[in-house]
């Protein structure tokens, strides 16, 4: 596996970006205001394309400089620049209807961390690869994605639920740069083409949900049953 033989400066980079990834999506998780969401976002998907370029550059895989590149556009500067359109035409600046306050789900996305360590320490230990930088990816992975998944439970704005799937998303993308490596361009491509179109169509929803339940909270859409 590319990851497991690493050389120490390239796994310390790999590491740093990683956790600094993390550290972003409890900043999402931790705060109510939705700008903040959206700058947490943006620098988290700059550095996935900061780290697809550096697997590029240490692992040889010339595809991913192109990844990095779309990535850096895509999701850290098209699609938080259409969500912003989103908010102000809304004119909504913050979670107004959480159902956990930011510091309790900080704790609770703490718990989540120690849970997605553990379980990458045992995968890795199965694998043959403790110690190495795979444990760190493994957690970093799992943990963005139990956060997101925890942050779709415990907000309720239409634009929070859908930077939550983009948190799993950039989890799953953030591993799978470092796991990996050679997925081919395609699906790359693919994936990026399918978040634009989730954030077009929560657009849509949006919009249709201030329209006819006079809220963007998602758990008005009981409302629009029938």
């Amino acid at each position: 596996m590319f990851a497991a033989h690493l050389p120490p400066l390239a796994a310390s980079v790999f590491s740093l970006l990683a956790i600094t990834s993390l550290l972003l999506a409890f900043v999402m998780l931790g705060s109510r205001w939705l700008n903040i969401y959206l700058a947490a976002f943006a620098a988290q998907s700059w550095l996935i394309a900061i780290l697809s370029a550096a697997v590029a550059h240490y692992g040889g895989y010339p595809e991913l400089y192109a990844i990095a590149a779309l990535t850096a556009v895509f999701r850290g500067v098209l699609l938080p620049y259409l969500l912003l359109r989103i908010t102000r035409r809304l004119k909504v600046n913050r979670e107004l209807h959480e159902r956990l306050a930011p510091s309790s789900s900080m704790v609770l996305g703490g718990a989540l961390v120690v849970f997605a360590f553990v379980v990458a320490h045992h995968v890795s230990d199965v694998l043959g690869l403790g110690g190495t930088v795979v444990v760190l990816a493994l957690t970093a992975m799992l943990s963005m994605k139990l956060i997101g998944f925890l942050m779709l439970i415990v907000r309720s704005e239409a634009v929070s639920q859908i930077l939550a799937l983009l948190v799993i998303e950039n989890g799953i993308f953030l591993g799978s740069q470092i796991l990996v490596p050679g997925m081919p361009l395609l699906i790359e491509l693919v994936i990026l083409f399918d978040l634009l179109v989730v954030v077009a169509c929560t657009g849509v929803l949006v919009r249709y949900l201030t329209v006819h339940a006079g809220t963007s909270s998602t758990r008005k859409l009981t409302r629009l049953v029938g």
